[in-house]
């Protein structure tokens, strides 16, 4: 029974109009109806062979969560598949919500951000930007998958019973690509990290080597040897980036995220909270009702311009000529809500929702 059916009734009951269905339904896969906005991921850099691979495997899993959505892909950089073109091509209605750019990063950038921002403005369909991937529990899950296949961590999870090899680290630096805000996003998913670890974790920003070296000394203070764990995709930093602060700070390090699943089941769960929140909900309805009004509009006046206008007669033919009274009536289908709010942990660790709406 809920609440509207038992004044009397002490705890709330949860009204979204996008929940999971079923006894173990995972918070990123969604039910979408057919018409649902097209998922565009935007990628940082240009589309190399490397940056397009990660990409449209990322694109691919994100794809199989969300059933009914159009997923491309935009890159900000270079004149290929630019991200500009990529919004440009998308349907434009004035009252209908065109797509969800989705950002391939864990964390805030501005540098990205601000790129971002500019291209959906230049565009000229409804759009939405969602959060950046990170922090969750997914991406402390994806650094673990990372550092263990570079031999940096053991590959199973045993309770809280640290099994220590001989080429395990002692300590691990998370590094983020962005400023002050990336680094503080990059320390909740250290704390993940290292209660997944039992071991010591810090977190640093990629773009400023000092500060990574200043990490892996205070950690050396307490364990003989550091590693460093990207939290980046890969298109963020030029080539040979990873090997050079590597170098300068002493410490190995495991490879970036690529298209470790986890990312592909992150685009998808941004996606569905952008399209949960209530002011994007009620901006699509609009945008429904509206568009059912001008296909009703525009049948009523096909119908009178038949009935004032006689269509003409081959007697030639076989067939009577077909009644517009007769046509199959327009789809009126309803959009069924998607299902694919984040998990508990993702809210107890993520700030509230920054999406904008065009």
């Amino acid at each position: 029974m809920s609440a509207d059916q038992d004044p009397g009734a002490v705890l709330p009951v949860r009204t979204s109009r996008y929940r999971r269905t079923g006894r173990h339904s995972s918070p990123h896969q969604l039910s979408l109806p057919s018409d649902t906005p097209a998922l565009v991921i935007a990628v940082p850099g240009s589309a190399r062979p490397e940056s397009e691979e990660v990409a449209e495997r990322v694109a691919d899993m994100a794809a199989a969560s969300c059933h009914g959505a159009e997923v491309r892909i935009g890159f900000l950089r270079g004149n290929k598949d630019h991200l500009d073109e990529v919004l440009a091509d998308l349907i434009f209605h004035e009252e209908i919500l065109a797509g969800v750019v989705v950002p391939l990063l864990p964390f805030p950038n501005p540098e990205v951000d601000q790129a971002i921002s500019e291209s959906v403005a230049a565009a000229e369909a409804q759009l939405l930007i969602a959060d950046p991937l990170g922090p969750h529990p997914l991406l402390a899950e994806a650094l673990h998958a990372r550092l263990a296949d570079a031999g940096l961590a053991r590959a199973a999870r045993v309770g809280r019973i640290s099994i220590v090899t001989e080429t395990a680290a002692d300590g691990v630096i998370v590094g983020a690509v962005g400023g002050e805000e990336a680094v503080q996003a990059a320390e909740v998913v250290a704390v993940l990290l290292a209660s997944r670890l039992t071991t010591p974790v810090a977190a640093a920003s990629l773009n400023d080597p000092g500060s990574i070296k200043d990490a892996a000394a205070r950690l050396r203070q307490a364990v003989p040897r550091v590693a460093l764990a990207p939290c980046m995709v890969g298109p963020e930093l030029t080539s040979g980036t990873l090997e050079a602060i590597a170098a300068l700070t002493g410490t190995d390090f495991a490879p970036p995220l690529g298209s470790h699943p986890a990312v592909g089941k992150l685009v998808a769960i941004r996606y569905g909270a952008a399209l949960a929140d209530p002011q994007v909900a009620a901006m699509v309805a609009r945008g429904k009702t509206a568009a059912a009004h001008s296909a009703a509009s525009n049948g009523d006046a096909s119908s009178a311009s038949h009935a004032e206008t006689p269509p003409a007669i081959d007697d030639s033919a076989e067939a009577p000529p077909t009644d517009p009274a007769e046509a199959p009536p327009a789809d009126e289908t309803q959009a069924q809500p998607a299902s694919g709010e984040g998990t508990e942990a993702e809210s107890a660790s993520t700030p509230p929702a920054g999406t904008s709406a065009k």
